[in-house]
């Protein structure tokens, strides 16, 4: 009967699931085909005098579809602000330019380059939001491109007006669609998220938990299995929350209940997650089930803990920020002590294999911190806080200093390469459109504006997307054109389906957003519109275009941007290793309390931010990399780069826990006594044969990514006559004899760690002279920081290790003709610098 009644609640919530998403998918395509059904009607059927002053439907319907697709009312009425700032860049000053240019002088050439000089101020400003930018580059290309064709016929006021009231009739069809027949609010779609997350979360602890207090592997594996599964649901609830709530902004003077809830829930939830992760590292790493320290007390404080956490999390749903926790603290100060103090009954008996099991208990010891789960209102009990506030006040005043020197270094280089790019792709376009065909030659631009991105972006997977979407649209009119004739009505109709299918098609992995929004605008403007010939023509000259318009793009990237995503792959493995190696470096204990301590904490803060954000840019790269075409390059080995981004991920998941452990002991130094001198000199004696030992492989491996092919080292070593001993492949480091990779260390690996434990329980045992109101708290305090910073050194060494066989095997995917001996190579590039050095200092 249980599992009967599991069992229909796992296939409610399924069809839960899957009626929501038809909701949200059908609601978008409703709203999308009520705007666009409104602008129909103004274009096709409204008295002819309006349909003068609107003459260009097809600008009307790329406003639309830029506008409203997904989108809130707080999203529409931002969109609606970016058109009319995107009116004032690309339709105002064509007043000036046509007026200057005159009559006579409209021609290709002309028209060519005021696109592609007011396009470049337009991509130029970095903060224009990228609505504003295509919608001002949709306007610039109809702008110029009809004044070629009409040439003296142009009328050098009403052209300008009658694209903006083509625009402001998109943009008012947008928000009438959002409005009626009810509006969809961003606060509304926000607190509808932020339930499901906190239940998402609750039951992902639930799992955990049950996990670590299972009675055997079978069902500790199931429960982190499924848990892991309902963590990829979380992530992405946390990202739509993100991306809503800044939204919710422009809907305040029109909601007033969103005063009653909190305006930024991303960062709590956020602080909610990194726990939890490392909840799930601790589990992934444990080798066995039951744990060793899970005894029936302990457990049974852990259920006790667990549901009071769900409780906090469930009122907290109820109240504003400001409020304080719903949970008794009473009871909450009861648990916790009790739970927490169990550590040192067990830590004579501590072992290698016992760490993640103490590491679960220091991520639970974090997610209870009632500074961690209330951070969005209060994070000053957290370790390190204070810091960062002050390093963020530091940094703003810095960057008031030297804002002009920065934004003249940033426009002179990447923004000037960018706007160049993009006006060039956008010029050359218009160009050969309007040579291929000068009436319709617009639509080349068209294509390069409407899809125009804000940064770097997979060029040939979104052209690609782009060039079949245009292609399914375009097919999709001419069919419709064929059924429906003689019926106008009914052929404008036929694209109600096509919207709706396009909706589906912007989550599909194969068209995804840009093919989905180029199927809907090519259906659109063959549809849409009427008298522009016969429509199997315009059909293969629409496609045709669209072709031109990719090319010149795709031409303009390889000319401005030629480094492909695979090398920038490969570049990001080496600074990401390097940022490493300078965090490792940087652990120590041997610190005063006070100001220096506080430097300390601020530059492992600061240097733990720079290796996350080199990764998240690796992740990037790698998919890029995944989707670019081979032609003659070597085909990218992306499972072996995945598997790097995983170990880089992870070791910079636990680093976050091994600054907040370090946080902790320095910011309690002042409490242990005389415990925290022999703390420092046996932790850190382990700390820095540790250092030595991992920043050893990681400087060798940084230096064997960044060579670009071994052949030609071989051939340099050659030229310069260079030769290197390899014999051993040793290095001396610290009075004794090691080997440069990780994996040949075994025997200092095993000695690290085993010091490590052991160290841990003589300081827990021989742990004398605590000050404050409760040693036994600060002794189990001790036990979990120092648990938590062995499991990061077991952590790091462990990946290190797979880093080592990845980066192996990447190097052997480039050269597959040679041996590969990671250690020679090292050696050899080391004689080689050592060699240009030393030429250097004789030229000096």
């Amino acid at each position: 009967m249980q599992t009967t009644k599991k069992e229909q609640a796992r296939i409610t919530k399924t069809i839960s699931r899957t009626r929501a998403y038809w909701q949200s998918r059908l609601g978008a395509a409703f709203r999308t085909a009520l705007a666009c059904t409104i602008i129909g009607f103004v274009t096709l059927f409204s008295p002819v005098v309006l349909q003068k002053e609107v003459a260009f439907p097809a600008l009307s319907y790329v406003t639309v579809i830029l506008v409203v697709t997904e989108a809130t009312l707080g999203d529409t009425l931002q969109s609606c602000w970016h058109a009319l700032l995107a009116t004032c860049q690309g339709a105002v000053p064509a007043f000036l330019i046509l007026w200057l240019l005159g009559p006579a002088r409209h021609s290709i050439t002309a028209s060519v380059l005021a696109v592609t000089f007011t396009s470049f101020a337009v991509m130029l400003p970095e903060s224009t939001h990228l609505i504003c930018k295509r919608i001002a580059l949709a306007q610039i290309v109809i702008l110029y491109s009809v004044t070629s064709v009409k040439g003296v016929h142009t009328k050098v006021f009403m052209h300008p007006v009658h694209v903006v009231a083509s625009t402001g009739v998109g943009a008012f069809a947008a928000l009438l669609a959002l409005v009626f027949p009810y509006p969809r609010l961003a606060s509304y779609e926000v607190r509808k998220n932020c339930l499901v997350f906190k239940e998402n979360f609750s039951r992902r602890l639930n799992l955990f938990v049950n996990a670590f207090c299972a009675e055997n592997k079978t069902s500790a594996l199931a429960s982190i299995s499924q848990a892991k599964s309902l963590g990829r649901t979380g992530t992405t609830l946390i990202q739509n929350i993100k991306i809503k709530q800044k939204s919710m902004q422009w809907e305040k003077p029109l909601n007033r209940l969103t005063k009653q809830y909190d305006m930024n829930p991303t960062d709590r939830f956020q602080a909610l997650e990194i726990p939890l992760k490392g909840i799930e590292i601790a589990l992934t790493s444990s080798t066995s089930f039951p744990v060793r320290v899970g005894d029936q007390e302990l457990k049974s404080l852990l259920f006790t803990l667990k549901e009071q956490t769900n409780l906090h999390l469930n009122q907290a749903s109820h109240a504003s920020p400001s409020c304080t926790s719903a949970v008794p603290e009473t009871n909450r100060k009861e648990v916790l002590p009790k739970l927490f103090l169990q550590p040192p009954h067990t830590i004579n008996f501590l072992t290698r294999n016992d760490l993640p099991s103490f590491f679960f208990l220091f991520c639970m010891k974090l997610l209870h911190d009632e500074s961690m789960i209330s951070q969005s209102a209060d994070s000053t009990n957290k370790p390190g806080t204070n810091i960062q506030e002050s390093m963020q006040k530091q940094y703003q005043c810095t960057k008031k200093l030297f804002m002009i020197s920065n934004l003249v270094r940033r426009i002179s280089t990447k923004r000037l390469i960018y706007a160049a790019k993009c006006s060039g792709s956008l010029g050359l376009a218009v160009l050969f459109g309007m040579i291929f065909n000068e009436e319709n030659g617009f639509w080349a631009g068209l294509t390069v504006g409407v899809g125009m991105a804000g940064g770097r972006e997979a060029t040939y997977k979104i052209a690609n997307n782009k060039a079949q979407g245009t292609v399914l649209g375009t097919i999709y009119g001419l069919l419709a054109c064929f059924v429906f004739t003689r019926h106008l009505v009914f052929r404008f109709l036929s694209l109600i389906p096509w919207i709706m299918f396009a909706s589906f098609l912007r989550r599909s992995r194969m068209y995804d957003q840009a093919g989905a929004v180029s199927a809907v605008i090519a259906a659109l403007i063959m549809l849409g519109r009427k008298n522009y010939g016969p429509p199997s023509e315009f059909a293969i000259v629409r496609i045709t275009e669209a072709f031109i318009g990719l090319s010149c793009s795709i031409m303009l990237e390889i000319l401005l941007q030629p480094t492909r995503a695979s090398t920038m792959a490969r570049g990001g493995i080496s600074k990401s290793l390097k940022l490493l190696y300078e965090f490792v470096e940087s652990i120590d204990f041997c610190i005063d309390s006070g100001n220096k301590s506080k430097m300390f904490l601020k530059e492992l803060n600061e240097k733990e931010n720079k290796l996350r954000v080199s990764i998240n840019e690796l992740c990037n790269f790698i998919a890029e990399a995944g989707v670019e075409p081979n032609f003659w390059f070597i085909p990218f080995h992306g499972v072996c780069y995945g598997k790097l981004l995983g170990s880089l991920s992870k070791m910079v998941d636990v680093m976050h826990f091994a600054t907040q452990a370090i946080g902790l002991l320095v910011q309690e130094a002042h409490k242990f006594g005389a415990t925290w001198v022999i703390l420092q000199q046996l932790i850190g004696e382990d700390l820095q044969l540790f250092r030595k030992l991992v920043n050893s492989s990681v400087q060798c491996i940084e230096k064997v990514t960044s060579v670009a092919s071994l052949e030609k080292l071989e051939k340099e070593l050659e030229s310069k006559n260079i030769s290197c001993d390899v014999e051993s492949g040793q290095s001396v480091a610290n009075g004794s004899e090691f080997n440069v990779l990780i994996s040949e260390n075994e025997e200092a690996l095993e000695k690290v760690l085993s010091s490590f434990v052991k160290h841990t329980r003589e300081l827990v045992d021989e742990s004398h002279g605590f000050e404050g109101d409760d040693p036994d708290k600060i002794k189990s305090q001790l036990v979990l920081c120092l648990s938590a910073l062995g499991f990061w050194i077991d952590c790091l060494m462990k990946e290190t290790r797979e880093i080592e066989k990845s980066v192996q095997e990447l190097v052997q995917w480039d050269n597959p003709t040679s041996h590969i001996n990671m250690s020679e190579i090292y050696f050899k590039i080391n004689a080689l610098h050592t060699h240009n050095k030393e030429q250097h200092t004789v030229l000096d």
